[in-house]
C-alpha cells in the first residue's frame, strides 16, 4: 500500500520523467501540459488520494488547458477519497477510460529475474534504442514522440540489448524524488516469448542499485496482460489504478 508521501513523490517523479512542455501547480494538482502522444505528459492530477473537490481549481486547471490550446484531461486515482472529484468530472461531462496500474517493487527482484546476461545500460540515447520505438508494428509518430520526450529525461539510462548489432529491446530507468521509474519498455514484435525485456530490467534495475536507490514503480494498462505478468514475476504489487477523464 503507498503512503500519502509515497503518492506525492511518485506523480513528481512521473512528471519529471516524460517531460512534458509546461508544469503547473494548482492546488493539490499536479498539471503536465503538452501536444504529443503521452497522456501523462499531458493531463492533470491529484498528488493526494484523499482529496475534497474544489470546483475552483478544476475551472483553473481547464483554463490552463484551454489558454494553451490544449483539451484538457485528467488522470484519476479509483481510491475512495477522491469520489467527489470523479463526481464533479462526469457532471462537466467527462468519462473514463484506459484503467492503468502503478506498481511499485525493488531493485533486487529485478536483476534476479533474468533469463540470460542483463541489458547493457548507457547514460544516453543511441540510434539503435531509438529505432525500436518505430521498429515494424509499432506506431512511428507515437515512437518518435515517446523517444523525444524520454530522451529529454533529466536524470535517467537507457538499457537496451542487441543482436546482430541490431537493438531489439529496450527501457528506459529514470531518478528522482527517492524512486527509480521504468519507461519506455519495447521489445521487437519478431523477438518477443525470448525474455528480452527481462533483461532490460535487470540492467534497469543493477543501475538502480549503483546509485543507492532500492524502490521502483512503473506504470502499465490493465489491459496488457503480457507485461503484468512479466513485472509480477520480478516482484511488483499493484499501488494503485488510475483511469483517464477526458470529454
Amino acid at each position: 500500500m503507498a503512503t500519502a508521501v509515497d503518492v506525492e513523490a511518485i506523480e513528481r517523479a512521473t512528471a519529471a520523467a516524460v517531460t512534458p512542455h509546461e508544469v503547473l501547480e494548482i492546488g493539490d494538482w499536479l498539471v503536465t501540459l503538452d501536444p504529443g502522444t503521452i497522456r501523462r505528459a499531458s493531463s492533470a492530477v491529484p498528488l493526494r488520494h484523499d482529496l475534497a473537490c474544489d470546483v475552483a481549481v478544476l475551472d483553473e486547471i481547464e483554463a490552463a488547458y484551454a489558454a494553451r490550446g490544449l483539451k484538457p484531461a485528467f488522470r484519476i486515482a479509483d481510491a475512495p477519497g477522491l469520489e467527489d472529484v470523479r463526481v464533479e468530472l462526469r457532471r462537466r461531462g467527462y468519462v473514463s477510460e484506459q484503467p492503468t496500474l502503478v506498481k511499485t517493487g525493488g531493485v533486487l527482484g529485478m536483476i534476479a529475474g533474468a533469463r540470460g546476461e542483463p541489458a547493457r545500460v548507457e547514460g544516453a540515447p543511441s540510434p539503435g534504442w531509438a529505432a525500436v520505438f518505430t521498429s515494424e508494428g509499432f506506431d512511428p509518430a507515437d515512437g518518435a514522440n515517446r523517444v523525444a520526450a524520454l530522451s529529454r529525461s533529466p536524470d535517467a539510462v537507457y538499457g537496451g540489448v542487441s543482436d546482430g548489432g541490431r537493438t531489439i529491446a529496450v527501457g528506459v530507468a529514470a531518478f528522482g524524488h527517492g524512486w527509480a521509474s521504468v519507461h519506455g519498455m519495447r521489445t521487437d514484435k519478431a523477438r518477443r516469448g525470448e525474455g528480452l525485456a527481462g533483461r532490460v530490467l535487470a540492467g534497469l534495475g543493477a543501475a538502480a542499485q549503483a546509485r543507492g536507490i532500492e524502490r521502483v514503480f512503473l506504470q502499465v494498462e490493465e489491459s496488457n496482460a503480457g507485461a503484468r505478468s512479466l513485472y509480477r514475476g520480478v516482484g511488483f504489487e499493484r499501488a494503485w489504478r488510475y483511469l483517464y477523464w477526458s470529454r
